[in-house]
């Protein structure tokens, strides 16, 4: 039977001293963690691609896409069903949408490049919006592709928009394949035709 005023019974830590070790590590390490998590999510919030690329569900994907057809801001008839065998990206817009504008030269640039491949199709519609103050905003800020004036917002209620900007990729078979919630990027949209057109090789 050891002596308790031996040496080694002296030097032993109580119980209580090692479990308040224990704790205090397990804390350490837990506080470690959490801090590695948070600096890890900053870093993906800091690199991720804008909110502009939320790709969405909806329920007409894999669907033939609703009726598009309307007069543009320019006085022209237009529908999608004269546009079939090329990709066609409807995208839903107003002018006072702040989105709106932050993505407005990514859709120059994505008309722009398209349009000279003759491969894809940007068609705007307006949304909860006048006419007039639709002109103003392409006047000002430019763009070339067709804007169909949709004064009821018939169209957008057939597609199911709930708030603008949204945009509605259309395959050339003419069934709606992606469907993007928020600002959109030339970069993404090009990605989703890419992404077709790789499978289908």
């Amino acid at each position: 039977m050891s002596d308790p005023r031996s040496p080694a019974s002296a030097s032993a830590p109580a119980p209580e001293v090692v479990r308040s070790r224990r704790s205090g590590r397990s804390s350490a390490l837990i506080t470690a963690t959490v801090g590695i998590v948070l600096a890890a999510l900053v870093i993906l919030l800091a690199t991720r691609s804008p909110s502009s690329e939320r790709k969405t569900e909806s329920a007409l994907l894999g669907r033939l896409a609703p009726a598009t057809a309307g007069t543009t801001l320019d006085g022209d008839s237009i529908s999608i069903d004269d546009l079939r065998g090329r990709w066609v990206f409807v995208n839903f817009f107003a002018s006072w949408c702040t989105p709106c504008r932050v993505e407005h030269p990514e859709l120059q640039r994505f008309d722009e490049e398209h349009r000279r491949l003759g491969d894809a199709v940007l068609i705007s519609v307006t949304f909860d919006n006048d006419a007039a103050d639709a002109r103003a905003f392409f006047a000002q800020r430019g763009g070339e592709w067709p804007v169909i004036d949709d004064p009821d917002n018939a169209i957008g209620v057939a597609y199911g928009v709930a708030q603008v900007p949204e945009t509605f990729v259309i395959a050339p078979d003419g069934t709606v394949v992606q469907r993007f919630a928020g600002a959109v990027t030339q970069a993404g949209l090009d990605a989703v035709i890419e992404f077709y057109e790789s499978r289908a090789r």
